[in-house]
C-alpha cells in the first residue's frame, strides 16, 4: 500500500464522521500564524474548534509575503481582526542563519532564520501592526510555545487604536 492509499483510505474512514462547518469567516474572528513542525496540534493548543481561526502555517511560522497576502484576505474579506504568531522551542530555523540553509538546500531564497525568538516574534509582530492594508487587524501577538511542556508565553503584542 503506498502513502497515497493509505491516506485516501483514511480519509474515507474520516469522512464518516466529518462535521461540516458551513461559514468560511472564523467564528472567533482570528487567525494563527504557526510553524509547519508536525509536533504542533496548531488547534489543539488553543483549544480552538474546526471553524474558530485561519491557520497559515510555514517554516518556523515567520511573517512572509504569503503570510501577508493570506492575512490580507483574512481580514478584508473574512472579518478577522486578531493574529497570533506562534513560534516554538526546538525549530529548524532557530540557531542557523539563511545563507547556511541556502547551502543546504541550494535554493537561493529567503528563509527567515530565527536568531532568537523574541527578535524575530518582534520583528513579525511590528510587520504586521505597520502595514497599512492589515488596518482591519486589531491586535498581533507573538507567543512562543514550549515543546516540552505545551505552555505558550507571550513575548510581544501590539494592538490598534
Amino acid at each position: 500500500m503506498t502513502e497515497l492509499d493509505r491516506l485516501l483510505a483514511d480519509n474515507k474512514a474520516a469522512a464518516r464522521s466529518h462535521g461540516a462547518v458551513d461559514d468560511a469567516r472564523p467564528a472567533r474572528r482570528l487567525a494563527v500564524v504557526t510553524c509547519m513542525d508536525a509536533r504542533i496540534d496548531a488547534l489543539g493548543v488553543l483549544r480552538l474548534q474546526l471553524g474558530d481561526a485561519h491557520v497559515i502555517r510555514n517554516a518556523g511560522g515567520r511573517v512572509t509575503d504569503d503570510v501577508l497576502r493570506s492575512l490580507a484576505i483574512s481580514s478584508a474579506t473574512f472579518g478577522v481582526d486578531t493574529v497570533v504568531l506562534i513560534q516554538h522551542t526546538g525549530c529548524g530555523l532557530e540557531g542557523t542563519t539563511d545563507q547556511e540553509l541556502r547551502e543546504r538546500t541550494g535554493a537561493p531564497i529567503e528563509f527567515h532564520a530565527i536568531a532568537d525568538h523574541a527578535s524575530a516574534l518582534r520583528r513579525d509582530v511590528e510587520q504586521v501592526a505597520a502595514t497599512p492594508y492589515l488596518s482591519g487587524i486589531a491586535s498581533v501577538h507573538g507567543l512562543l510555545l514550549d515543546l516540552r511542556t505545551g505552555v505558550l508565553e507571550e513575548v510581544v503584542s501590539s494592538t490598534r487604536g
